[in-house]
């Protein structure tokens, strides 16, 4: 059986005010798995803990099969990591940090790296302090691309960037995600671009996995119903029923085709019973909001 990617089992960690977990996540070999929730989910907690920043208070974390800590050396020649938070400026200039990182991965690719700096518009000599918000984003994706990894950690790689860094770096990233060897794992609030890049999903809300699978199949599974009933009758989220709106005696709900919910419905009273397709946003909104309820 092949391991899986990326593997959180029970995972937990406690801060002072958040705790994470006990989490449980699965990435397949070579899918895109979007990590989604509003903003202190513990997405970006979540993967910095994969580059081990930050101790486990529980559970266990493994890249292709690999202990995160035990194997730590060999977990980070795999992976590419970008996130707002790193800051390369001690090493001063582009080529400086080259220089060091290049003898920490075998599969480095020179050759590759100076066309991923001259497509991005970055030179050796350029001071790292210096450069923009958009170039240090652009400087950490290169440096993650050039030792062509078998993991790709993107956290949030494309927020607070100008339109022009963006033109740039979307090409790249869009290019190294889509090579079906490679798995990336990203966080990103552009749900629109997480429903047509990913293939696989994961919704966080306070620490907690909420929702995860296939991201057609997920999407495909919720319904979005509209129906009239006179009484108020309980919707419970245990029978698949999310509350969306009321307006008298007309509901909205978001229904878990899983657990049979046009039966459920016509059952409590509810009649004039229609369908209609969720979007992922619909999707995310509306659990996010009843699981923080």
């Amino acid at each position: 059986m092949t391991a899986a990617a990326l593997e959180f089992r029970g995972v937990l960690k406690r801060f002072p005010r958040f705790t994470l977990g006990p989490l449980d996540l699965t990435a397949p070999p070579g899918c895109i798995y979007g990590l989604i929730g509003p903003n202190g989910a513990g997405k970006s907690t979540s993967i910095d803990l994969v580059m081990g920043m930050g101790a486990l208070d529980g559970g266990t974390i493994s890249v292709f099969g690999l202990d995160h800590e035990r194997d730590e050396v060999a977990v980070k020649r795999r992976i590419g990591y970008v996130s707002p938070e790193l800051d390369y400026s001690p090493w001063r200039t582009v080529g400086r940090l080259i220089r060091f990182l290049r003898p920490h991965y075998p599969a480095w690719d020179d050759a590759y790296c100076l066309s991923l700096l001259k497509r991005m518009r970055l030179d050796t000599e350029e001071r790292i302090n210096t450069l923009s918000f958009g170039g240090k984003t652009k400087l950490a994706v290169v440096m993650a691309l050039a030792h062509r990894p078998d993991m790709l950690l993107l956290d949030e790689p494309l927020t607070g960037l100008d339109a022009v860094s963006k033109s740039d770096l979307f090409p790249e990233l869009l290019e190294a995600v889509q090579d079906e060897r490679r798995t990336v794992i990203i966080s990103s609030h552009s749900l629109s671009d997480i429903e047509r890049f990913t293939d696989h999903l994961g919704i966080l809300n306070r620490g907690w996995m909420v929702l995860e699978g296939q991201t057609s199949a997920l999407i495909e599974r919720f319904r979005m119903i509209h129906g009239e009933c006179a009484d108020s009758p309980p919707l419970r989220r245990e029978d698949g029923l999310y509350l969306l709106r009321r307006e008298e005696n007309r509901f909205k709900i978001l229904a878990d085709t899983l657990k049979d919910p046009f039966a459920r419905l016509q059952a409590a009273g509810f009649t004039g019973l229609t369908d209609a397709p969720v979007t992922l946003e619909e999707l995310f909104v509306a659990l996010v909001k009843e699981t923080a309820s």
